[in-house]
């Protein structure tokens, strides 16, 4: 059985404005086995990223955590001192931020960067940092890593780039990847070569990866599970099939119709999402996604569903699962959670 590598309780992350408080994460819980991988995905203003920065301990003022615990190896992160997060972040939870070009210091050798890490967290002389440096870089499958070690991040493409971060995020073997929109700005071919290389190393090194997107279509091949965001919530939460073939929630549906399909008509439309995100600094009442939902009814408008389990791989948080209502027809044997 997989021991539990984190485990999210109740987190809640909001951001104090002038113009009031911003619930960006709004009480999720999930939790994490070494080893797994699961995709969340959700649209821009979701809470995906700001989840994980919470699990980092990033969060800058006006943010701050508000309540929850974030147990990573049955320590409570959210209760450690700055000391102890300097020495897990990179060492025992790396994290890939999405824009590689920003995230790489353009004044230092790409080489440099990397051995910084894993000076910072290991015992090694610098001569051995740097082989470990581009023992890392060959791995991440940079040609010639003797030579582009010592170039600047000007000189590397996009693909390399990203590539480079990995590598610097894997240097210390890390139980936990956080990999935050891995694939923004590159091209489908690149974006192919990285979630392989992502599953490669998976496989090699055996670490817990969390890879946070907006696209369903990147993580069928490489998560186990999903978890599907809105408006800092978790609307639901299922295997990789529940999510493609038996999706429960609305907006997990509207998700899966907004993909192109390759045996799709020439002239046939995509189907958006309608309507606008809500407004975060003043949540509706009921369930958040109501007002775009062509299912809405008027519980929906006043009161937020609690999670309904679908079986033991899926479970969602949906008033249309609620086994009373007319409509849930197939939905009948759903329990409530908890």
């Amino acid at each position: 059985m997989n021991k539990t590598l984190l485990d999210i309780q109740n987190l809640k992350v909001s951001f104090f404005t002038p113009a009031g408080e911003v619930r960006a994460v709004d009480g999720i819980s999930y939790t994490l086995n070494a080893g797994e991988v699961i995709g969340i995905v959700g649209e821009s203003g979701s809470g995906k990223s700001v989840s994980s920065y919470a699990v980092m301990r990033l969060i800058d003022p006006p943010g701050r955590i508000k309540e929850g615990k974030i147990m990573f190896n049955g320590m409570d992160l959210t209760q450690a001192d700055e000391k102890t997060m300097q020495s897990i972040r990179g060492n025992e939870i790396s994290m890939i931020f999405q824009d590689p070009m920003t995230s790489l210091n353009p004044v230092f050798r790409v080489g440099n960067q990397i051995i910084e890490a894993i000076l910072k967290h290991q015992d090694v002389s610098r001569k051995e940092a740097r082989q470990q440096a581009i023992e890392m870089l060959r791995l991440v499958g940079i040609p010639g890593p003797e030579k582009r070690i010592d170039q600047y991040p000007h000189e590397f493409s996009g693909g390399m780039r990203q590539r480079a971060m990995i590598a610097m995020a894997l240097s210390c073997r890390p139980k936990l990847l956080i990999a935050d929109e891995p694939t923004t700005a590159l091209d489908v071919t690149i974006q192919a070569q990285i979630l392989e290389l992502m599953k490669e190393l998976k496989q090699k090194i055996n670490m817990a990866i969390i890879l946070i997107t907006h696209d369903l279509g990147i993580i069928s091949d490489l998560c186990d599970r999903v978890i599907v965001m809105y408006a800092g919530k978790i609307v639901e939460e299922a295997s990789i099939d529940d999510i493609f073939y038996n999706p429960k929630h609305p907006y997990t549906s509207g998700l899966l119709n907004s993909i192109p399909k390759l045996d799709a008509d020439e002239n046939q439309r995509l189907v958006p999402i309608e309507g606008n995100p809500v407004d975060l600094l003043n949540p509706p009442a009921g369930c958040p996604f109501a007002p775009r939902c062509k299912h809405c009814m008027r519980i929906c408008l006043k009161e937020n569903p609690p999670f309904y389990r679908v079986s033991d791989t899926q479970k969602a948080a949906c008033w249309l699962l609620y086994k009373d209502n007319p409509e849930a027809l197939e939905e009948l044997g759903c329990i409530k959670e908890g």
